[in-house]
């Protein structure tokens, strides 16, 4: 992936995850919406799932919260908070320190099924670049979900 597309999707990013901080999240919150979900995908399937957790008021979206899913070959299944991610193949975006954080998820995800990816990224309420967390959970052998954190 060239530069110019890593910015427009950086770009996108920024532009659309804009959820309001009523409060900050914490790991354990972010744990237990990620677990939550994945429940969510196992019981009802994952098209299904994937329009719940765009709904608003379906539960999955909590202050900066909300959930993603890819599969592992990087490409976004769907993003709770920017649909225009839907399908695209992130596995060369990188972080503000040249991490790629998306291949780090995967890894997680294929290794211990679970556990914590931190990187730098734009808040979007800050407009800054801070430290982030995303608890990722492998669902199965297909596809991982996370939800992330700000860390202060």
């Amino acid at each position: 992936m060239n530069m110019i597309a890593q910015s427009l999707i950086a770009g996108l990013l920024v532009s659309v995850c804009g959820l309001a901080l009523a409060q900050s999240a914490s790991k354990e919150d972010a744990i237990a919406l990620a677990k939550k979900a994945v429940a969510h995908v196992k019981k009802n399937g994952i098209e299904q799932a994937c329009k719940d957790f765009a709904e608003p008021q379906g539960g999955f979206m909590q202050g900066e919260l909300y959930v993603f899913v890819q599969d592992m070959q990087y490409k976004v299944v769907c993003h709770a908070s920017n649909k225009r991610l839907n399908g695209k193949d992130l596995g060369e975006l990188k972080d503000a320190d040249g991490k790629y954080f998306v291949k780090a998820m995967t890894e997680v995800a294929k290794g211990k099924g679970s556990g914590w990816v931190d990187y730098q990224w734009i808040n979007p309420v800050s407009k800054a670049i801070e430290p982030k967390s995303s608890y990722i959970e492998k669902v199965d052998e297909g596809l991982l979900l996370g939800v992330g954190i700000y860390r202060k």
